[in-house]
């Protein structure tokens, strides 16, 4: 059986989209680009009961990398230290993972996905299902490392669903 939430990163060398998501109806309940040291704080502040912790990895493809992606390892590391439940762990989520689950595609990019799941979730809403003040919509406050986060937290959560989990 699934937790109620999922608390899903998507980590950088500095800062991370981090997301936490209801998953009966994969609501956004929060959501925040912050700095990395603050990640743990932030999340325990807004959610207690038991969760799911969902990462991004880090994949290699071959090509050199610089030390911005080993700098962004560490970080998945000291997440998982900070964030891990005991008894329901940790898991990763790859790029290509996320293209394919939600774009069918290993060759979509940050807008595609964004516009896959703004089609999936807030269909005929304006401005990718943001919305406006007035008439707030699914995605209202989303923004680039956020919509990353709701990326990991929405495959995760596929994943669960189709392997029966």
């Amino acid at each position: 059986m699934l937790p109620d939430y999922v608390v899903a990163i998507d980590p950088g060398t500095t800062e991370s989209g981090v997301c936490i998501v209801r998953t009966s109806d994969y609501g956004p309940v929060h959501f925040v680009k912050i700095g990395n040291a603050n990640v743990g704080a932030w999340v325990f502040e807004r959610i207690q009961c038991p969760y799911r912790l969902v990462i991004e990895m880090v994949a290699s493809y071959g090509m050199p990398v610089g030390k911005e992606v080993f700098e962004t390892c560490v970080w998945i590391g000291r997440f998982i230290e900070q964030l891990e439940v005991p008894g329901v762990g940790h898991e990763f989520v790859y790029r290509q993972e996320e293209k394919l689950c939600l774009c069918h595609s290993t060759k979509a990019n940050d807008a595609t996905i964004r516009r896959a799941l703004a089609d999936r979730f807030a269909y005929g809403q304006p401005n990718y299902g943001k919305g406006t003040k007035k008439e707030k919509g699914w995605f209202y406050g989303f923004a680039a490392d956020t919509w990353s986060a709701y990326a990991v937290a929405v495959t995760a959560i596929d994943r669960d669903r189709e392997t029966g989990k």
